[in-house]
């Protein structure tokens, strides 16, 4: 049976500007009930950032959360301090929805997976899927990959600046397609394959407003390219502003972000969402934001 009122929070760094809270209030105002959701911005001392998650996550027990959401840079450190791992978790190896039960403890969940996969489907319907091109390998580019596995990429080329993460990544990935079907590679050969391939996606920070550039040269784009970026702030990044200049179909982080806020709503309260509604929350949310951009 569903409560009547949740207390939830976003733990990620640099995060002030995040749309989960407002989707969540008021998708919880539709059903009649009561949710606060707060974003717990932290930048966690570089020094055993593991413990202060740790730490963190107890508290938020102890105050009565019903549930935290984990963005950049914490979806994999917080795995070793959620007491159980849903399948989705171990799947992508990241947590980014966190669920404490009744009894205190926690379980961790993996909803980036589902939010690309609807929100790629919705926006980029019947785009070839021969070769993809990925940038970054982190907790948001795990998900990404796994989704590109469901939905019939037949290959993938994956960069990061941390090199071993990118293969780390690439291995996990063919263990589970029983198959060479992804590879790692540097970020200058990642330019070079984007020019030949039918896709590219940035699942790296890099066109936040953080970090304000373009993840490679533009000159590796084509006409020919469909171009995704999970980011949306701003929702035109810089690769997606090249891209669309040069007539490629475009797909920004709204959708990711809307489908996932959806499955962690559901998780957290056991209420039925609508996406829909929560689509039409997030065009409200961001109607001067692109209309400026």
């Amino acid at each position: 049976m569903a409560q009547n009122s949740y207390l939830l929070a976003l733990v990620g760094a640099g995060i002030a500007r995040s749309l989960s809270p407002e989707l969540h209030e008021r998708e919880a105002q539709r059903h009649g009930v009561r949710c606060l959701y707060r974003p717990l911005d932290v930048d966690l001392p570089q020094e055993a950032p593991g413990e202060h998650l740790q730490d963190l996550v107890r508290s938020a027990g102890l105050l009565g959360f019903s549930g935290l959401n984990i963005t950049h840079p914490y979806k994999r450190l917080v795995m070793p301090h959620s007491d159980e791992l849903a399948p989705s978790a171990l799947r992508v190896g990241a947590v980014n929805t966190l669920v404490f039960r009744p009894d205190g403890t926690t379980v961790g969940h993996n909803t980036d997976l589902a939010g690309f996969a609807a929100a790629f489907a919705r926006g980029l319907p019947g785009v070839r899927l021969g070769h993809v091109v990925q940038l970054g390998a982190g907790g948001a580019g795990a998900a990404v990959a796994h989704a590109f596995l469901d939905l019939g990429v037949q290959r993938l080329s994956i960069a990061d600046p941390c090199a071993d993460r990118a293969h780390d990544l690439a291995k996990e990935l063919n263990e589970a397609a029983g198959a060479n079907w992804a590879e790692a590679c540097t970020e200058e050969e990642a330019e070079a394959r984007t020019q030949e391939a039918d896709g590219l996606v940035n699942a790296s920070p890099i066109g936040t407003e953080h970090h304000p550039r373009l993840p490679l040269d533009p000159q590796a784009l084509h006409a020919g390219l469909w171009v995704a970026d999970v980011n949306y702030h701003p929702l035109r990044t810089p690769l997606l502003h090249a891209a669309s200049a040069l007539g490629c179909a475009v797909l920004h982080g709204g959708g990711m972000l809307v489908h996932q806020a959806a499955a962690s709503f559901r998780l957290f309260t056991g209420l039925e969402p609508k996406a829909s509604h929560m689509l039409a929350d997030f065009a409200d949310l961001t109607a001067d934001r692109l209309a400026h951009t």
